[in-house]
């Protein structure tokens, strides 16, 4: 699949049809704003909004549509909560399921071997190797995305942003925090 993709991007860029700047600037677009800011909003949302979070976690697909954000890679949609006690990670071990309506382009580490099987293996280390360092005592919960069910997780609202708008709670939200490989930002992050 990547030699196809390369020979159609080579093709395209030859005729002329697309700049390199374009095709990176739409990666990034993808990786970065469109989807993660998707899944924010839903993360942000369910920060402030009692009924809605209740919803996200009794019927993610629905509630998740109810913001726009649907499509087959949003279908059977399962949101985890993150708590003081249990963290939750997120891992596709065949490698083809990921909730692209709300997190975006996968990342390439995502679909790596060593990544999908270290998780199951060692959560913490992978943790670890992201930087995230859980107290001992925490529980970790991996789970396996299918074609059938993909996962969101909602980090724990930060310390500190009460009263914040969904919209400053969602730059506290990234796509490792959804995944479990990361944990939402903190206030003076954003500074």
């Amino acid at each position: 699949m990547q030699l196809r993709t390369r020979a159609l991007e080579t093709i395209l860029l030859e005729k002329g049809y697309i700049e390199p700047a374009a095709i990176d600037l739409l990666i990034e677009t993808y990786e970065k704003k469109i989807g993660p800011r998707n899944g924010a909003q839903v993360v942000a949302k369910a920060w402030v909004d009692p009924k809605f979070r209740q919803w996200l976690f009794a019927d993610g697909t629905a509630a998740v549509e109810s913001l726009g954000f649907s499509g087959r890679s949003a279908n059977h949609l399962v949101a985890l909560e993150n708590t003081p006690s249990v963290h939750n990670m997120v891992v596709c071990t065949l490698c083809s399921c990921y909730p692209w309506a709300v997190l975006g382009l996968p990342p390439l580490w995502y679909k790596s071997a060593p990544y999908r099987s270290r998780t199951v293996a060692d959560p913490r280390g992978v943790l670890a190797d992201f930087g995230v360092e859980l107290p001992k005592d925490m529980e970790i919960r991996v789970w396996d995305s299918t074609a059938e069910l993909r996962y969101l997780v909602v980090p724990m609202r930060p310390a500190g942003t009460e009263g914040w708008s969904e919209d400053n709670l969602a730059d506290l939200v990234t796509r490792d925090s959804m995944i479990g490989t990361g944990l939402a930002k903190s206030p003076k992050d954003l500074k």
